[in-house]
Formats: C-alpha cells, sequence, structure tokens
C-alpha cells in the first residue's frame, strides 16, 4: 500500500457554500474524467472537523467546475440525478452498497431492510449494510440520505441528522416542518 504522499496522482480540493453548510469537495487526477478530475469525497465537514484537509493536497476549484455547477442545480430544484465522474475505494462489499444507493430516486426513500433485501443481504448482515451506508464518501452525490428507519425515522447520517431530514425535505420526501 502506498502512503498518499507516494500517490502518483495529484489530490485537488475546494469548499463550497451550500444551503447545508460548508461542502468539502476532493478529487483525483483522472485521464477519462471530464476536465481531468475524478470526484473522490463529498463531505460536510462537523464543527469538531470530521472531515480534514490532507497537507499533500492541492487547493484549487477549477477541477471541480462541474460538481458545483450539478449541485447549484440540485439545490435549486432542477437536478434529480447526478451523474459525475467519480472514483471510489471501498470494499467490494462497499462498492456494492454504494452503487444500490444510485438507484433510490430522488423524493424518495427507503429503509435499511428493504436495502438489505434487495441486495440479498442477510438480517444478521444488516449492521453491515449500516455500516456500508455510513462510510459513503459521496454525500449528496450517492444518495444514502435516502436510507430511513423502517418506522420512519431518520437514523444516522455523516453529516448529521439534521442535514439528512433538510435533504429529505429538499427533494420532497418529507414535508417541512412547520414551528
Amino acid at each position: 500500500m502506498t502512503s498518499p504522499a507516494a500517490s502518483t496522482a495529484t489530490t485537488s480540493y475546494t469548499t463550497l457554500d451550500s444551503p447545508l453548510g460548508e461542502l468539502l469537495l476532493v478529487g483525483e487526477e483522472s485521464s477519462t474524467a471530464p476536465g481531468g478530475t475524478a470526484l473522490t469525497s463529498l463531505s460536510m465537514p462537523q464543527p469538531r472537523g470530521a472531515a480534514i484537509v490532507q497537507p499533500h493536497w492541492r487547493r484549487d476549484a477549477r477541477p471541480f467546475t462541474e460538481v458545483v455547477r450539478r449541485l447549484g442545480a440540485y439545490f435549486a430544484g432542477e437536478l434529480f440525478r447526478f451523474e459525475l465522474a467519480f472514483r471510489t475505494s471501498g470494499t467490494e462489499f462497499q462498492e456494492r452498497v454504494w452503487q444500490a444507493l444510485d438507484a433510490i430516486p430522488y423524493g424518495t426513500t427507503t429503509t435499511y431492510g428493504r436495502l438489505a433485501e434487495d441486495l440479498g443481504v442477510s438480517r444478521t448482515d444488516v449492521r453491515a449494510l449500516g455500516a456500508a451506508i455510513g462510510a459513503n464518501p459521496l454525500l449528496i452525490v450517492r444518495p444514502c440520505h435516502r436510507v430511513i428507519g423502517a418506522d420512519g425515522s431518520m437514523r444516522g447520517y455523516a453529516a448529521g441528522v439534521e442535514r439528512k431530514t433538510a435533504l429529505l425535505t429538499h427533494e420532497g420526501a418529507l414535508q417541512p416542518t412547520l414551528i
């Protein structure tokens, strides 16, 4: 295994203000990706610093122009599915789970149990499914926020349950709460 500093691919990052707070976009050089960079992470840093910029990363917004444009369209209610060049590096099981997230339509939700059933995951492995969902490196783009508890409850979300609720409300899967 090579260390990040020894990697031959250049890792770039930028931040973006959004209705949910700051987004951190990270990508690696890719000869097959439009713009030359494949998105590897989209996170929403928590106040305690869940997503940390690495010293060897280069701050550069240019490789993320298309991602930023599409995120803007998503938050404006004009984009319902992300079609972007990205690269993830999970286990075989994680990659299978993350690909299944792509099939959950905008404005809908599914449950952990239903997703497990769709993937042929046994009831005893539902926790592993939840862990794989929680390890999704592409928040919003790979819609793990659309997976909820069987009772309709908002289970964990890497960026916080409040943001999960906000995303589902934005997509029309939840009704806005009146205060």
